[in-house]
């Protein structure tokens, strides 16, 4: 069973940290086929987590950061899963997780429009326009104090 860590920036191995980066790299700018500035300085803020699920052997499997976006408002962003660990749940329990360190505080986030459905399951709302980001569709999406959308 994976293991769930969460870590600011200051706190971890240079190995794990090479490994997050990896991965976000490999999906986000190969996969994807989109050539961005992946390391957008977002990572070294104080307030910065970084959050991983890793196996025994140590290899980073599922990823994502959770960010102070100021004004109270939490941002989670990077969200990525290794291929051969799509669909096993671990970007789900990576979500809850972030999610519970987050506290109170209302959270936003910039979803991949076909994955907007998935963001609903832990009660984000779109919460504007589609947009494109290296041309990628994308909706911004809120998760209100505490998930009350009401």
């Amino acid at each position: 069973m994976p293991t769930v860590h969460a870590a600011p920036l200051r706190e971890l191995d240079p190995k794990i940290l090479y490994a997050i980066l990896r991965l976000r790299v490999d999906v986000f700018v190969v996969e994807q086929r989109c050539p961005y500035p992946e390391l957008d300085g977002r990572d070294l803020e104080r307030s910065a987590l970084q959050l991983w699920a890793a196996d025994d052997a140590g290899t980073i499997l599922a990823t994502l950061r959770l960010l102070a976006d100021g004004e109270g408002v939490r941002r989670i962003g990077r969200v990525v899963t290794a291929p051969s660990q799509r669909g096993s749940g671990l970007g789900a329990v990576l979500m809850e997780r972030a999610i519970s360190l987050a506290g109170p505080a209302a959270i936003v986030l910039d979803a991949q429009s076909h994955l907007q459905g998935w963001y609903e399951r832990f009660g984000f709302v779109r919460s504007g326009a589609e947009f494109l980001e290296d041309g990628i569709p994308h909706v911004p999406m809120r998760r209100a104090v505490g998930g009350d959308q009401g």
